[in-house]
């Protein structure tokens, strides 16, 4: 039975895209590029801010990334003040983390988002009453797709991986989900396209919040119903 869930955050459990498209817009006009638009911002986030700004800077015609040590300074600089530029939970996510926090289930976040960042959204929307454990982009954490953070939470947590469930909406989750060797959840109310999701064969795949407590209450079933 599911005992833990680790979660993505961009795209997953909060709809950050307008924050994100902001700031790197912000920062392609430094250097009179740009600007991108969401749904182009959706297909460059998901490996850091790092790669956020290569991919942008290279769609814009920065072939050569003249731009890219300045502008991921820049890009740091100008998040800080709009990481949470029209931020919002998504729908049925504040229920979900209810539902598990009664049922005593643990709550994590694994993102590719500088780790202060991280603390600074979840503190914001949910007020931190929900999770167990935070971990973004920080100096003893690899970058997503790698399996350290999943598995650092893990031990963390003192929860083994075939009890936990890897929650995310990108082609990163899907892989982190297969480098953990974890039962992973594609989610499609997020950055990316069912269709993407699925070439990763996630163990379950979901279109809303909700369709994970059925997920979790399966699973109890399941071990009452091979206890008997």
């Amino acid at each position: 039975m599911y005992k833990c869930c680790i979660f993505d955050l961009d795209g997953t459990l909060v709809d950050s895209i307008k924050a994100i498209n902001y700031t790197i817009n912000l920062t392609l006009k430094k250097y009179n590029l740009g600007p991108i638009s969401e749904d182009e911002c959706k297909i460059f986030v998901g490996d850091g801010y790092k790669k956020l700004v290569e991919r942008a800077l290279i769609h814009c015609g920065d072939k050569d990334l003249v731009h890219y040590e300045d502008g991921i300074l820049t890009y740091t600089e100008y998040f800080k003040v709009h990481c949470l530029y029209k931020v919002k939970a998504y729908d049925g996510i504040n229920d979900l983390l209810s539902y598990l926090k009664n049922n005593n289930i643990k709550v994590a976040v694994l993102s590719n988002k500088p780790h202060d960042r991280v603390i600074e959204n979840i503190e914001s929307m949910f007020e931190n009453k929900y999770f167990d454990y935070l971990a973004g982009e920080k100096a003893n954490i690899k970058r997503k797709p790698d399996p350290a953070g999943a598995i650092i939470i893990s031990n963390e947590l003192n929860i083994s991986l075939e009890n936990c469930l890897y929650i995310g909406d990108t082609d990163t989750d899907m892989k982190t989900g297969i480098n953990a060797n974890i039962d992973t959840v594609g989610v499609t109310w997020g950055f990316r396209a069912k269709e993407e999701l699925e070439l990763y064969n996630p163990k379950y795949l979901v279109n809303h919040p909700v369709d994970i407590i059925n997920i979790i209450e399966n699973s109890k079933k399941l071990k009452l119903s091979n206890s008997n």
